[in-house]
């Protein structure tokens, strides 16, 4: 612990006008999910609608529906979908977000 959230390089520092993955799974995302939170905000915000980014969230923090999807609700409402995808054979999960609008 101890890291501060500004020391972490962001996931991603461009929008991207197609489909993509963002890498949630580093040893600074285990050991903070609220990092997970901020930076798959991030993500989603940086995905043009029409599109969707996968989050790969680490195992550490169970299933991403209990501490992430309510978070992207509340910041991106109606104009996104959330779908669960699997668990990877590494532990993590995968969710996909679909920009709508």
């Amino acid at each position: 612990m101890g890291h501060s959230h500004e020391d972490l390089p962001p996931v991603t520092t461009e929008v991207h006008d197609n489909s993509w993955s963002a890498n949630l799974e580093t040893p600074a995302h285990a050991e903070d999910p609220d990092v997970v939170v901020e930076q798959a905000i991030d993500a989603v915000g940086k995905t043009t609608v029409g599109n969707h980014v996968n989050l790969v969230s680490h195992a550490d923090h169970g299933h991403p529906e209990t501490y992430l999807f309510d978070a992207l609700a509340e910041a991106f409402g109606e104009t996104i979908s959330t779908e669960y995808v699997q668990q990877c054979g590494c532990g993590g999960h995968v969710t996909r977000v679909h920009r709508e609008a």
